[in-house]
């Protein structure tokens, strides 16, 4: 987007659209945001929910169907006059790389238009190295793009979702110092840009995440929430009138730092709510920790120690949540994590419970609810960061 549309988008309102010709840009982007929202919209609907005028709705859809953008459903028959016609988000319309540079994993991915993932490939190692990196897509991109049946050039663009100032907290994971310290020379967006025909976006790999759920996740009905992704530290976002709100160099929500009451293992969110803390407990028991990133048929075979970790990281984001309330009055939270999803509502089931039991004297109890999209979620979320800067308000 060019600098004129990014000043017009900044000083108009969100909430409505504009008849003025000189921005359509906005206006377009306006429809395909409510499209998404709601799954389908006919001109009706969309002439409602804008306030644009039927005529300006016409324009707009015919645009972005001509463009490929939109498809036409079924006509909605038996009501008096003419039959409605819905348009709905074409899958097809774009296809983007995606990549997630995780502490314990990468993958690469092929996801479309409305966030599903065609084809992707995992790699899990101890810690991640840029060279790594490298090595992951040299060896896995063209494999990738075979199992999705793309080409390079039907490709719109990469991304990226990975933790920012990934040398630090290697204590807390278990990573050599020296080979970490590699990722502060590492700049993602040129690094990588020289290795693929795209330009490439980078963005915090939670902060990533939560936008998944915002351009996918159907959460219409919320306005200002927040979302922690469990993963092997615990992370997540901002969302501020419907949008990600990344903050000013893009850690907003970083819930990691966050300090809980003292207790055995340390004072701050991820001492408890972590991956990292589960690892650990299997270790000692003799087990392979890596094997929970692994693991495809649930995490039964490491139990007890994954209802003992539900409860302490439960508690922990329970007090988390309650000094995130009474710093803005958020209405809901959303939970998510790598991890099967049984246990995934087994967390969010015990975060209820715990907030039930806390003294909620001058915050309200927000709805607290599953996320969508579990391991996925930051490798969706990438292509997601796509979408929102070229087609979102």
């Amino acid at each position: 987007m060019n600098q004129e549309n990014k000043d017009k988008l900044r000083h108009l309102s969100s909430g409505k659209g504009t008849n003025q010709v000189t921005v359509g840009s906005y206006n377009e982007r306006l429809v395909l945001q409510l499209v998404r929202e709601h799954g389908e919209l006919s001109k009706a609907q969309a002439t409602r929910a804008t306030g644009l005028s039927a005529n300006a709705i016409s324009v707009i859809f015919r645009s972005l169907e001509a463009d490929g953008l939109l498809l036409r459903g079924e006509p909605i028959r038996g009501k008096v006059g003419q039959p409605s016609t819905p348009l709905r988000i074409n899958p097809d319309a774009h296809h983007y790389v995606s990549l997630k540079i995780g502490r314990r994993s990468m993958e690469l991915a092929v996801v479309n238009f409305i966030g599903e993932v065609l084809a992707t490939k995992e790699r899990f190692f101890p810690f991640p190295t840029p060279d790594e990196t490298f090595n992951f897509i040299k060896d896995e991109l063209q494999a990738v793009l075979r199992s999705a049946k793309k080409t390079r050039k039907a490709i719109s663009g990469m991304a990226v979702a990975m933790p920012f100032e990934l040398w630090h907290w290697t204590d807390d994971f278990g990573a050599p110092v020296e080979e970490m310290a590699a990722w502060r020379d590492f700049d993602a967006a040129r690094d990588l840009g020289n290795l693929v025909p795209w330009d490439v976006v980078v963005e915090n790999d939670a902060t990533a995440a939560c936008r998944a759920e915002v351009v996918f996740g159907r959460h219409v009905e919320k306005h200002d929430w927040i979302y922690f992704y469990v993963g092997t530290f615990i992370g997540g976002g901002i969302v501020l009138n419907g949008r990600v709100f990344p903050g000013r160099r893009g850690n907003a929500g970083g819930f990691g730092p966050m300090r809980v009451p003292d207790q055995e293992g340390g004072n701050r969110l991820v001492d408890h709510a972590s991956l990292v803390t589960l690892e650990r407990a299997v270790a000692a028991s003799s087990g392979n920790a890596y094997t929970l990133y692994e693991a495809s048929g649930g995490w039964d075979m490491f139990e007890p120690l994954v209802s003992e970790w539900v409860v302490r990281a439960g508690r922990n984001i329970a007090h988390a949540i309650v000094s995130s309330l009474a710093v803005i009055d958020f209405e809901a939270v959303v939970i998510d994590g790598a991890m099967p999803a049984d246990v995934r509502n087994r967390l969010v089931s015990e975060v209820v419970s715990q907030l039930r039991q806390m003294d909620l004297q001058g915050v309200l109890m927000p709805d607290v609810e599953a996320g969508k999209f579990g391991r996925q979620a930051r490798i969706i979320g990438a292509a997601a960061a796509l979408i929102s800067a070229e087609y979102l308000i």
